[in-house]
């Protein structure tokens, strides 16, 4: 059973404080390397990375010295680093490294010595790898038990809205719109078919630079203009299906609902919502940060108001995201006294509470 970021967040520098080797497992494209990054930077060290599928013995165990009548090791220019100072080691792509590579590593991960060379005792150790529950997709080498029982595994899956929160003010507010409605274009969910296109978490944020660097999505009309350049540029990135309902999104932009809808009362425009698209409009407003108490009163009452239309299971996410995000406690001690003819937002959520009930 896999993890999501957030979960292995909180609880990887339990692992890495005893100094134990930690292995991240999971599909291409979903991040893994970039949580080590973002590990290493709220630890404050710097990363040293190699890809183990790249290297040979001697990338390895580095090359021998005569010194008087015998022959010792000079170790690689990375593993000394990693010996003298406090680093993240990363190894990436173990699972596709030779046999011998891994048979170095079993050695480092279980003593954290090759040939007589320590890791400096803070030096942390993190691999990531496509196989696990994931490998019969890939063209990766299994791991015996013993192999394993060096690491401290973790399965990631990462959420839909892990995604959405990371991604948020990273891709371009029309991408990130389109990914909010549509997470089923987010990732490839299922078997591949060989040599076919599919959309990753990493595609996106590549297919996003390709159109922010060419400027085909400053304002509407240039993005309804570049509709079809946009979408054969994503049938490279992203595959035929995911291109097509951007393009498709693109040209019909103008009648999304945006935040400044909400703030500003205009929620005839949600008229004829389904249940996904008050959703994916509720996720919008939380990720926009926009729910601080420096909202003026009227926007206020114009977010009750929109609370108050919501379907039943709308409202409950809505309610329980925002009481569970601890930068927005001001926000809903606030939002709970908002009076909106006559109701309070309290009172509101003790009338469906009673009504779940019954």
């Amino acid at each position: 059973m896999g993890i999501d970021f957030k979960t292995f967040g909180s609880v990887v520098k339990h692992i890495t404080d005893a100094r134990y080797p930690v292995m991240i497992r999971g599909k291409h494209g979903m991040g893994k390397s970039e949580t080590v990054y973002q590990f290493a930077a709220s630890v404050g060290l710097p990363v040293v990375e190699r890809r183990a599928s790249q290297m040979t013995e001697g990338d390895l165990v580095g090359l021998p010295v005569i010194e008087g009548n015998r022959t010792s090791w000079n170790p690689p220019d990375w593993y000394k680093e990693a010996c003298e100072k406090p680093v993240v080691l990363f190894l990436d792509e173990i699972d596709r490294a030779t046999t011998e590579v891994r048979q170095g590593i079993f050695q480092l991960t279980d003593s954290r010595t090759i040939n007589g060379h320590r890791l400096h005792p803070d030096t942390l150790i993190f691999a990531a790898v496509n196989g696990g529950t994931h490998g019969a997709q890939y063209a990766v080498n299994d791991m015996d038990p013993a192999e394993l029982d060096r690491w401290t595994v973790f399965d990631l899956e990462p959420s839909e809205e892990d995604f959405l929160s990371y991604a948020n003010g990273k891709i371009h507010p029309m991408v990130w719109d389109f990914l909010n409605q549509n997470k089923s274009h987010l990732e490839h969910k299922g078997e591949f078919e060989p040599n076919k296109i599919y959309p990753s978490r990493r595609s996106w944020f590549r297919y996003n630079d390709a159109l922010v660097k060419g400027d085909m999505l400053s304002d509407g009309e240039k993005s309804k203009a570049n509709a079809q350049k946009i979408y054969h540029i994503g049938l490279g990135f992203v595959g035929f299906e995911a291109a097509v309902s951007l393009k498709d999104f693109i040209v019909k932009y103008e009648a999304q609902v945006t935040v400044e809808d909400i703030l500003a009362g205009r929620l005839s425009k949600t008229k004829g919502f389904k249940l996904n698209d008050n959703l994916a409009l509720v996720e919008k407003l939380i990720q926009s940060k926009r729910l601080t108490p420096a909202l003026t009163q009227g926007e206020k009452e114009n977010i009750a108001r929109f609370f108050f239309a919501l379907p039943s299971e709308a409202a409950m996410k809505f309610y329980t995201d925002i009481n569970s995000n601890k930068d927005m406690l001001k926000f809903v001690l606030d939002f709970h006294k908002v009076s909106v003819d006559g109701k309070t937002v309290k009172d509101y959520i003790i009338d469906v509470m009673k009504a779940n009930k019954k």
